[in-house]
């Protein structure tokens, strides 16, 4: 599902990404840690496709058995759309729009029928426990239910893999058990693959592998 071969990444001097490989099987979830600074968010973006790799002859990535820096700017902002949902620490929901709205945006964006997207997203929204939310702008939502609107968001297209960078860093104790167990239950339910970046230990060790960044490199390789 993802595969990353000899992935470096400067931001002028600095080398945040150093000879990075990488295997990540579909349905695995797998957890990045690290210290800040470290390269986690970096590697993150690159495998979203919101930043892009220092070019290298031999370097590779490649998602969903597709070579996405061979890809246009167009057709990669369409697979960006299609195959990847995004989780992020600040749920990122737009105040002005309800619960139902913010999930149906992506779909919206992939061009899907507006009764098509509404009826998904009331079903995301039953499958989360927030049916009765769905007319609820996010300032009416607690925090942890602003981050299910966010997952749901994520998961209207179907995508084949989740990115979350700090889920449930913004989220209170409670909160979080709870989308650390949702997350598994969504591999369950709908086989998605994740790699979460996550300072919390709890939902790092829970996941099938625990990647360790350090000085931009995962150590030990694998």
């Amino acid at each position: 599902m993802i595969e990353v071969k000899n992935l470096h990444k400067y931001y002028e001097d600095l080398h945040v990404l150093y000879d990075v490989n990488l295997v990540i099987e579909k349905g695995e979830i797998v957890s990045i840690v690290g210290a800040s600074g470290a390269g986690k968010t970096t590697l993150l973006q690159i495998l979203g496709t919101l930043d892009t790799p220092s070019k290298k002859q031999d370097s590779l990535v490649k998602l969903n058995q597709t070579e996405v820096s061979k890809l246009s700017k167009k057709d990669l902002a369409k697979f960006r759309n299609q195959h990847i949902g995004f989780i992020f620490q600040f749920h990122q929901l737009l105040p002005e729009f309800t619960a139902l709205e913010n999930i149906c945006i992506p779909a919206f964006i992939h061009k899907t029928p507006k009764d098509q997207a509404e009826k998904r997203a009331l079903e995301l929204l039953e499958f989360l426990g927030l049916e009765d939310r769905k007319d609820h702008k996010p300032g009416q939502l607690s925090g942890g239910e602003q981050q299910r609107v966010a997952v749901a968001r994520a998961l209207i297209n179907n995508p084949e893999i989740i990115l979350a960078d700090e889920p449930s860093g913004n989220l209170d104790s409670e909160s979080a058990e709870n989308l650390h167990q949702l997350f598994f239950k969504l591999r369950e339910e709908f086989g998605q693959t994740f790699v979460i970046v996550t300072h919390n230990l709890e939902l790092a060790n829970m996941a099938d592998r625990k990647l360790v960044m350090v000085d931009g490199s995962i150590t030990p390789p694998v």
